[in-house]
């Protein structure tokens, strides 16, 4: 048997029928959901599992980079390559740290995500380390996603009390 998806509104937004409370719902984050809003459902638990995660994968990160430096050190390509095989890694890896960690911050448009994307990939034990340190204090990406949440609300409070009953049974001034 399969459940029904629950009813939406034109936003893509569960409506008030489907046991949500209306207005603007939030968004989900990576790895915690919606457990950041009121901070339960594990929240304490996921946000220490992903400190733990991408620490040990900056880790075993940084232990590839190191098998794949000593096999660019046997192949014997002379040290100027090896520098600049170093000497990228992290430049990249400084890069994507900052990157990463105004993402958590503001939001970056979609052109300017697509055109670092190798740079990202290069860089990933910077991105790792960024999630750890977040992670520490916040879940990755807490305080813009609870920024926007809220602003949100205000807006949709402020929409729905001004419309308080039936507009044509509104008393006309003489």
């Amino acid at each position: 048997m399969s459940e029904e998806p629950a009813p939406q509104g034109p936003t893509g937004t569960p409506t008030a029928s489907s046991g949500t409370a209306p207005g603007p719902q939030p968004e989900p984050l990576r790895f915690f959901g919606t457990t950041w809003v009121a901070h339960d459902g594990g929240y304490g638990a996921r946000r220490a599992g992903v400190a733990v995660g991408s620490l040990v994968g900056a880790a075993a990160g940084c232990f590839v980079l190191r098998f794949a430096y000593e096999g660019l050190t046997i192949a014997a390509v002379g040290t100027l390559v090896n520098a600049l095989v170093v000497v990228m890694f992290a430049i990249c890896s400084a890069l994507a740290f900052r990157r990463t960690w105004e993402g958590f911050t503001r939001r970056h448009d979609a052109e300017s995500q697509s055109s670092t994307r190798g740079l990202m990939a290069i860089g990933f034990v910077g991105s790792l380390l960024a999630y750890f340190l977040r992670s520490l204090s916040e879940a990755p990406g807490e305080k813009l996603h609870r920024k926007e949440y809220e602003a949100a609300r205000e807006q949709y409070t402020k929409r729905t009390e001004r419309r308080t009953g039936n507009p044509s049974r509104k008393k006309r001034k003489r």
